[in-house]
Parts: structure tokens; sequence; C-alpha cells
């Protein structure tokens, strides 16, 4: 019975009415769209119909929403991003409206449950990792705020692939996610806006004119986004790629008909896949496609509602264009829609005829960039002659804009021509080519990094010569995660314990679990929370041998590493700890061990080969571990396969230890790790990324924070890393080499991992063994914390209570307040069922 209450308090009252009403609804539904009786319906259509009733309670909220910007006229926010990793969005509409009670008790009356229909929902993958996540918490922040925003991308219609483990190797399967049909999106054909490409540039008397050029139709598909039950629902607005009806048909394939329409889906391969890889730049024609045409379609959109706007274009005195930063800000995330600058920049003066010099004024003060990474092979650089083809007005434009540049920094700093070399757009050399990270940070107002850390980075050596230019426009805006889903939806236990000590303010306002510091020593408080881990490891131990046949011991440490497999994250040390510890078992069998089990999850780039080698070597290792008789259950080593959004809300829950030990310098923020946090896991890392603020906020002595900070791997590259020296010196480490290198792990293919070793070994650019003995120590700790669950909990306790400021609320209250001049809103929107004024 107190169950069923704190219940009630955080997943909304299920009235009597309501509940008739969904029940009501569900059926209508199942009748008249999915044509269906309880006879010949599947668990599919009973998903449908339960979300297309779900749905009609976000309509009138969404209408009204928009009806309500349009009487304000409030600025503006304009999100842009090749990324949304939005996972499913079924449980997270129920959440965010208050409806979850009454629908769980609707389906429970119709003879069905409720978690069932949910695991039918297809993820949306529109996303690699970190950054098309974080766009999808920001959106549910925006809306939560109450800030007129918008997000805009690209509606892929495959996703990120589905990964499939074969012989302990990664093999990709195409993500057709839209197969059934997508019931949270509405197409709007009638907003459809022509994209150009190709074709010449003519100069003429009467101004510049792109002519000659390919048109591809962009066709918008809306995704309603809601706030936490404050009646705001914004969108989300992805384009898909149409052909026009006239492709091809005209004089070019006069005979051919049948092959004109078919070559339509040259065209509409705009829109058909999104890139797999993750901080990691593939300079391919179709992805540069791709850019602009999300960019081209969104500009249009903004410019056709800014001047259809209440208070858009009244004023004839003034440039029509004199307010648009006052009413408009677009967000780069990362330099993915960096042609945004020039696109703005053509279409004001090429189109609207303003003036250049008011052009680039206006263009500055309304963009913002974002930088998402510091690695050099992920930065954007485009050959001029990809550009020169595609896209030859931005060309132009580019090559003005970086020769006004580059005068200012000429007339600042007289006869410094390696600084001007430094500097440039353009980058000269063998392959001429545009460095879109440079264009973006002439092109924005303002530039921030994602991570304190970073943000110094960027300020300190990857845009050094920037930021001695203008230090005004850098800013740090720490990466935050949405509470709603990343505590409310994923882990409700949880969130009801809270919420049964401090109320339920935190949902909105996370800096209030601070409260929870006066109950660090109340044992009660301290065994409820020991127990609803304990239920989610059960749960997610069961759903592991449902699924993929494994048995786990769930009273084990679970350990995990999820997020995408690349060297920087370093995979591999978390191996090289597993094999360690399993050869200490080995030796010593009858020692009494913590039981660990060991998950690492993730996908690799399709063609990054040492990523894929990392995940043979972990399911190898795996192999040989869970079927050795010695160990039993004291250590297990499970890849779980095809970490996706609906498996992270399943697994973060259940974890004891999150690791993050990526070198430091490397990891611009990551968000896993402050998931993992609010989830009641201990974090086991190095001094990188949101790390370094994650012990700043609980106490370093809270985290298991161990090896080099970002001084030392600057004087290790100083002083030349030398792989082999710790190979020499350090047994254990050895020992685990030369089992990899000898085929202990592979014994059917003994050289197998030859690449691997040979990359540690000679070159390893990520210094793994640098860090190998602090991390091994600091394991050790973890296992000495863990045999006193009462410590345990305690620091659990006060992680979480010190977890408030990675809230994506607080993170985008920055970036309202300092990059877009907006003021967030707590009043909510009136609901649909109170008539207007």
């Amino acid at each position: 019975d107190g169950d069923r209450r704190k219940q009630i308090s955080v997943r909304g009252i299920a009235g009597l009415g309501d509940v008739a009403e969904v029940r009501k609804s569900f059926n209508r539904h199942l009748h008249f769209t999915l044509v269906k009786d309880r006879n010949v319906a599947t668990p599919r259509d009973y998903y449908f119909a339960l979300a297309h009733t779900v749905r009609d309670h976000l309509v009138g909220r969404w209408i009204r929403t928009q009806q309500h910007y349009y009487e304000r006229d409030p600025k503006r926010i304009y999100y842009l991003s090749l990324e949304f990793y939005m996972g499913r969005t079924l449980q997270n509409t129920m959440v965010n409206l208050g409806l979850q009670n009454a629908c769980d008790e609707a389906i429970y009356q119709l003879g069905l449950d409720l978690e069932e229909l949910e695991e039918i929902e297809e993820d949306a993958g529109l996303g690699n990792g970190g950054l098309g996540r974080l766009a999808a918490c920001f959106l549910d922040s925006m809306a939560t705020l109450g800030l007129a925003a918008y997000g805009y991308g690209i509606r892929y219609e495959f996703g990120i692939f589905n990964q499939k483990i074969v012989d302990g190797w990664q093999v990709e399967e195409a993500d057709d996610w839209l197969r059934y049909g997508n019931p949270w999106e509405k197409a709007r054909p009638e907003y459809m806006l022509p994209v150009h490409f190709y074709g010449r540039v003519e100069h003429t008397p009467e101004g510049v004119k792109w002519i000659d050029t390919q048109v591809v139709l962009a066709m918008p598909y809306d995704t309603p986004v809601p706030g936490y039950k404050n009646n705001t629902v914004n969108t989300m607005r992805l384009w898909s790629a149409k052909a026009p009806n006239d492709f091809n048909l005209q004089e070019f394939n006069m005979g051919d008909y049948i092959e004109a329409v078919l070559d339509r889906n040259l065209a509409e391969n705009i829109s058909r896949v999104l890139y797999p890889n993750d901080n990691f730049f593939e300079g391919k024609e179709l992805r540069l496609k791709q850019e602009y045409f999300v960019v081209a379609a969104t500009l249009q959109d903004i410019i056709r509602r800014f001047k259809s706007s209440k208070f858009g274009c009244r004023d004839p005195v003034r440039t029509c264009f004199e307010t648009f930063p006052d009413k408009v800000a677009i967000q780069l995330n990362d330099t993915h829609p960096a042609l945004s600058i020039p696109e703005l920049m053509r279409i004001l003066v090429d189109v609207e005829k303003v003036d250049w010099d008011k052009a680039w004024e206006i263009t500055k003060r309304t963009c913002a960039y974002t930088n998402h990474t510091v690695l050099p092979e992920a930065l954007e650089r485009w050959p001029v002659s990809m550009f020169e083809k595609l896209l030859p007005r931005h060309l132009e434009i580019i090559y003005a804009l970086n020769q006004m540049h580059l005068d200012r920094v000429a007339a600042l700093y007289p006869g410094d021509i390696d600084r001007l070399r430094r500097m440039s757009v353009i980058e000269e050399g063998d392959c001429k080519r545009i460095n879109m990270a440079h264009l973006c940070v002439i092109g924005s107002h303002a530039v921030n990094g994602v991570a304190r850390i970073h943000s110094d980075i960027v300020k300190n050596s990857v845009f050094k010569d920037f930021y001695e230019l203008e230090p005004e426009k850098f800013q740090n805006k720490t990466n935050g995660i949405t509470p709603r889903r990343w505590l409310l939806l994923c882990n409700p236990g949880l969130a009801d314990v809270i919420a049964e000590k401090i109320g339920e303010g935190f949902i909105t306002d996370l800096s209030q679990l601070k409260k929870l510091l006066d109950f660090i020593d109340n044992e009660t408080f301290i065994r409820d929370v020991a127990k609803v881990k304990q239920e989610n490891k059960q749960k997610f131990a069961a759903y592991l041998e449902e699924q993929y046949k494994v048995k786990i011991n769930p009273v084990s440490m679970f350990d995990v590493q999820v997020k995408r497999i690349h060297e920087y994250k370093r995979q591999l040390l978390n191996c090289l700890h597993a094999i360690t510890l399993y050869n200490r078992i080995r030796c010593n069998p009858s020692k009494s061990f913590v039981p660990r089990t060991i998950m690492i999850g993730g996908k690799a780039a399709p063609g990054y080969h040492m990523a894929k080698m990392i995940i043979k070597l972990i399911t190898s290792i795996g192999e040989v571990i869970n079927n050795d008789p010695y160990v039993g259950d004291k250590l297990k080593v499970i890849f779980l396969e095809n970490y996706r959004v609906s498996l992270a809300e399943k697994v973060i829950p259940a974890a004891d230890l999150s690791q993050q030990i990526s070198t430091a310098g490397t990891e611009a923020s990551g968000t896993g790790n402050m998931k993992f946090m609010v989830n009641g896991a201990l974090t086991i890392g190095t001094m990188d990324g949101a790390n370094v603020e994650m012990a700043e906020e609980a106490g370093e002595e809270n985290l298991f924070i161990f090896g080099m900070r970002v001084e030392d791997v600057e004087a290790l590259d100083r002083k030349g890393y030398n792989a082999r020296e710790y190979y020499e010196s350090l047994p254990e480490l050895r020992q685990a080499i030369d089992q990899i290198s000898s085929g202990f792990f592979s014994p059917r293919d003994p050289s197998c991992f030859r690449d691997v070793v040979n990359m540690l070994m000679y070159h390893d650019r990520f210094k793994v063994f640098a860090d190998y003995e602090a991390y091994i120590k600091c394991q050790g700790q973890v296992d000495q914390l863990f045999m006193d669950p009462r410590e345990w909990t305690r620091k659990v306790i006060r992680n979480i209570a010190c977890s408030g400021k990675f809230s994506s609320d607080r993170t985008i209250t920055e970036y309202a307040r300092e990059i877009w001049g907006v003021e967030p809103s707590a009043i909510a929107i009136p609901p649909p069922n109170i008539p207007r004024n």
C-alpha cells in the first residue's frame, strides 16, 4: 500500500475519469486508426493504439504552445544538429504529461502489460553517441524551461546500425526504424522547400545569381517535444529529401522516362542514412550534401517564420533584417551545420539585398558555435574542389569572409605570416581545404566548450590564436542530462525513495538533491537506496538472461563501461584489468575475491578496424574467463550487444561502478558519467571532461580518481612515451600482454590480436600502459569499499546528492542567459481545456 502511494506521487495520480478516458481512446484507435478488433490485434497493434492515445493528449498543448509563441513573438532558439539521439518516445511522453499511472491502470484493466508494449517501440537512433543524445536532452530541457525552441535536423531513413555479435565480431545491420511507421511524427508537405546544389555563379549588375542548379525538395516531419508538466510542447522538425516531379525529365532524359523516374533515388539518398562515425571526419560528398541540405531548408524556414511573425516586419523605415538577431538565435551543434554561416550571408546579401557588412554583423550576432572535441581526426576539413563543384557561391562567400578576417589579423599582427597561416579558414597544401571550425569561430558571437577543462583546452590550444584575438567570445557550458528520462523514467524506484525524503521539486530543479545530505547517516534511507539498487540489478540480470541467455551473479559488483568503442576511451585499459583479475584468481583460487561482472558495451564505426578488434578482444576474453571452472562466479566479462538509448535506460540504474577512463585531455565532457552518478553508481575515472567537475561537486574522495592529469600527459609527450618501459617493469602487465599476443585468448587464431598488441607497444596515442599501474591499484580500493556495503552506499548517497549541477536544465539556463539572451520561464501555459482569454 505504501509502495502504491509512493508510485502515485511521482507518476501522476490515476483519476478514475482519466483511466476510463484512456481505455475509451485506446479502443477507439484500435478500431478506427488500426482497423483491428481484439481477436486479430497483435502486441504491436496495441502499442500503436496506446501511442496514438497518448499522442492525442499532446495535440491540444502542441497547437496551443505554437499559438502562444505567435502571439507573444518571443526570441526563437534554433538548435541545429545533424544528430538527435531520441530513443523511445512513449514512456517519456507519459512521464512529462503525468499520464503514466492512468495509462498503466487502463492497460492493466484491458488485460495487457504496459512494460511489454513499451518494449515494442523502436528507438529513434538518429545519432551516434554523446553529441546526438545531448541534443535530445537539450530539447527536453528547453521545453521544460518554456523556451520557444526548435530542434532542426535530418529524418534519416536508417539511423545508427543495429549491432550483432557473430563469433565475437561486430556485424552491422541496417536500422529500418520506420518499417512499421512512426506514430509520433506529422509530415508537413505544405512547408516543403527547395534546396539547390551544383550550378554556377553569375555576377550581374543586379547582384550575384546562383543559376543552373539541381533542386532537391526538403519535406518537414514534425515531432512534438513536451516539457515536464508545464503544457509546453515544442517542435523538432526533421527534413526528408524528395526529388521534384520534373527531376531528370528536363531536356536531359528526353527518351528514357523510366530511367529518369528511377534516378529520383539519387536525390532522395540525401536523407537515407546516418553516417556512423563518432569523433571522426570522413570527407564524403554525400555527407557534405546532408550538411547543406539541413542548413538550407532550416534557414528558409527560420526566415519565413521571422517575416510572418506578428511583429516581424512591421517597421518600413529600417531594413527588415535589423531586428533579426533580436528575434533569432542559431546554435550550431559542432561544425556539422557550419554552412549556416555562409548560407545566411548568401540569403541576406544575394536574395534580400542587405549590405555586406550589415549582413556580416547580423550573421555573427545570430550564430553561436559549440565545440565538441579536440581530437584532430574529428575536425571537419572539406576539400575546396568539392565545394567548388557542389556549392560554388558558398565558396566565394567563404573566400571573401576569410579575406576580411585575415586583413583584420594582419592589421593587428603586422608581419606575422605564420599567424595568418594558422588562423586562415582556408588551409593551403597539396589539397586546399576549408577548416569548418575556423569558419564557425569567425562567424559566431559565442564559442563554447562542453566542460570546464575542455573549454580551457579550447582557449589555450585548439583556438589559442582566436582566443587572443577575441577572448570575450569564448565561454564554457558544462553539459548536462535530463533528469526526466535519466532518473524519473529509467529509475522510478530511486526517484520514489528520493521524493519520499525531499519532495518532488528536484525533478525540475536537480540542485535540490543537496537536501539528501541530511540523510547520509539515516539507516532507513541507506537501506532503501541499497534495496532499490539491488532490485535494479536483479531486473537487469533477468533481462540479460532472457535476451542473451547469459546468467550473471546479481550480488556481484556490476562494473560497467558503456560508450562508443574508441581508442581514446580506453576500453583496452578495462580489458587489461579484467585479465589481471583473472590471472590473480587463477594464481590463488582459494583466496576470497570480490565478485565482479564486468560489462562493456558500445558500437564501433564500421570502418574503424582497431575499434572492431577491441570488440573481438573483449568477447574473446569473456569466452575464456566465463568458461573457466576455477573462476566460477567470481568474475564474468560480458559484452553488451547493440548498446543504444533504450539499453542505457536499463543498464545504468543497475550499475555499481561507472568507468570513465579516457586519457586526460581527450574526452570533451562525457554525459554517461553524469547518468551513472545520478543513478547511484560510483565512478572510477581520470581527471578528464566533466569527471573533474563531478569530483569537485562530490569531493574527490567520493570518486575513484586515478592516473595522469593533463599536465602529466603533456610532460610525457615532451619526454616521449615509451610503452616498452612499462611492459618491462610491470610483471602483471607483461603477463597480460603476452597472453593476448600468444593467442591465449584466441587459440584458434594465435595471431588474431597482433595489430592490437603492436598498437599498444609502438604507437599508442592514448598511453594505456602509462595509467595501468595506477588503475589496477585504484580498482583495489574499489574492491575494499565494496566489501563494506554501508560505507559504499553512503558514498553513493553523497554522489547522488551532489549531482544536481549536471542537469541539462542548468546547462540550458546558462545558454539562454549568456548566449541567446533569453530568460527561462517557470510559468505554465494554460492547458487546452481552459478556454483562451
